[in-house]
């Protein structure tokens, strides 16, 4: 997954390596860096990374602010360039792996979007979904609270809703809902 990660930290000799340095030791590879904004001291860069489909986005935060002098602006989904094959992938792998149906489609579907993660929820019961699958940067939940129930028409659902994980709106997540057959792709 791609994000566009912005900062800004002294602008002295070593302080982007220490913040590449940083970066690299939760997986992530720079892609591109553009200097936005430099003043006496201070500079304001945007970073193009790529993080592992296992690791959360969070990570990049937590280790860019961890270096001195350093804040995190804003983190985003990158879409870049659109790779025309994604859906074509995710076809493939559906009938390749339709006994893990939930799961393809949760992570293709955070693929193609270029969304963090992805979660399949099934019909709620008594308010709540059962998770039948997600991607591999979802987060670990097995259920939800679903007042927003029927998913169609496809929406943005908002973050800071009572039924919504007081540490997803902590991250800056921003949520959308999909109908799917009897389920929902949040």
């Amino acid at each position: 997954m791609s994000y566009l990660l912005r900062v800004t930290l002294p602008d002295r000799p070593g302080a982007l390596g220490a913040v590449a340095t940083a970066l690299g030791v939760v997986g992530a590879d720079i892609l591109s860096v553009d200097v936005v904004e430099r003043s006496p001291g201070v500079a304001v860069d945007d970073l193009v990374l790529e993080l592992p489909p296992d690791r959360l986005a969070d990570s990049l935060i937590t280790a860019a602010a961890a270096v001195p002098g350093v804040v995190v602006e804003s983190i985003r989904p990158y879409a870049g360039m659109i790779d025309p094959y994604r859906e074509l992938e995710l076809l493939e792998d559906l009938a390749v792996r339709p006994v893990e149906a939930a799961s393809v489609l949760a992570d293709g579907v955070a693929r193609i979007f270029r969304a963090g993660w992805a979660l399949v929820v099934g019909e709620p019961v008594d308010g709540r979904g059962q998770v039948e699958g997600r991607s591999p940067a979802a987060p670990e939940v097995d259920e939800l609270a679903l007042p927003w129930w029927p998913p169609g028409p496809a929406r943005g659902l908002d973050v800071s809703a009572d039924w919504v994980p007081s540490d997803w709106a902590a991250v800056g997540t921003e949520l959308a809902v999909a109908p799917f057959a009897k389920g929902a792709v949040l």
